[in-house]
């Protein structure tokens, strides 16, 4: 039961962060900006759940680990940072894509730091997840990568979209990061309590590199309001709380592979409100996903549980 929950919370808040890069492509301010505003406007409400739910809790949480939340939040400032800028040199799919490469880096972190050698069916099945998003990004590259015209995003040209995609990756490195620091809290801190401090320690970092990088800080419409607001509260209160929730209840390794469901869906939210194309590689590498995702769920449930399925059989 306890696995069920955790991969409905995992999916959902996949889904929710996949609408994440249509938000950063209409921001009416840069890309670290848009990410500074995306935690900032969350804040209140995450603070709010947190003492709602039980504030000397909440307090005593924020003091006693305050370490590992405060490195949460500064680790998920770098993967929101990085992978905003990706965002606005490269395609959605680009974006994503390699941004979900976060499994490799954890699977190898839990492997370096704890010595627990992953499952052999579990490396199988990470083989075919990755497999899919490489026929997915090799989709994006035969259609030259190149960003859409809608928005304000430049077009993705040679070195650009390179550097897009080298942003990718790093987004990759600190997201794997964030999860880990979570993952060695959650047993202990409320999903809420989890989400407000990393969040405001989060906040913090992006906000000196935004006045730093020069760029538009401040929407110039009620419009560019709202798609900040849209993105805070889709993309970080439910889909990050979401994903929180989920990995007190998975492995680090599971909830990375099961994340990839983002690059399935981010690309079919982009044709549908960015007009990029979404072509039978791309449909192909999805499936491939999708079916690398199922074979991790199989790979990593306890074995009193497959053996339960087996007499129930």
């Amino acid at each position: 039961m306890r696995l069920r929950a955790g991969l409905l919370a995992l999916f959902a808040g996949a889904f929710c962060i996949a609408s994440s890069a249509i938000w950063v492509r209409l921001s009416e301010v840069g890309p670290v900006a848009t990410a500074f505003w995306r935690v900032a406007l969350a804040l209140p409400l995450l603070w709010a759940w947190a003492a709602w739910a039980s504030l000397p809790r909440h307090m005593a949480a924020g003091r006693r680990f305050a370490w590992p939340l405060a490195a949460a939040g500064a680790c998920f400032a770098g993967d929101l940072a990085l992978w905003h800028g990706s965002i606005v040199l490269t395609s959605v799919a680009n974006a994503t894509l390699l941004a979900n490469f976060a499994p490799v880096f954890v699977a190898l972190a839990v492997w370096v730091l704890h010595r627990r050698r992953p499952h052999a069916r579990f490396v199988f099945a990470l083989a075919v997840a990755l497999t899919g998003t490489v026929v997915l990004v090799g989709s994006s590259i035969a259609t030259d990568g190149h960003a859409p015209t809608a928005g304000r995003a430049p077009s993705a040209e040679g070195s650009l979209r390179l550097v897009g995609d080298a942003l990718g990756i790093g987004t990759a490195m600190f997201y794997a990061a964030y999860q880990l620091f979570v993952a060695r809290v959650r047993s202990q801190v409320t999903t809420a309590s989890v989400m407000a401090w990393s969040s405001l320690a989060c906040a913090a970092v992006l906000l000196p590199v935004a006045l730093a990088s020069g760029e538009p800080l401040l929407p110039s419409s009620l419009h560019g309001w709202a798609i900040l607001a849209g993105l805070a509260l889709a993309s970080h209160v439910a889909g990050q709380s979401l994903i929180a929730y989920a990995i007190a209840h998975l492995t680090p390794t599971l909830a990375s592979v099961g994340l990839l469901l983002q690059p399935v869906v981010a690309p079919a939210f982009a044709w549908q409100v960015l007009g990029e194309p979404v072509g039978w590689l791309q449909v192909a590498g999805g499936t491939i996903v999708l079916a690398g995702i199922w074979l991790a769920i199989r790979a990593e449930r306890p074995d009193s549980e497959r053996a339960g399925d087996a007499d129930a059989r």
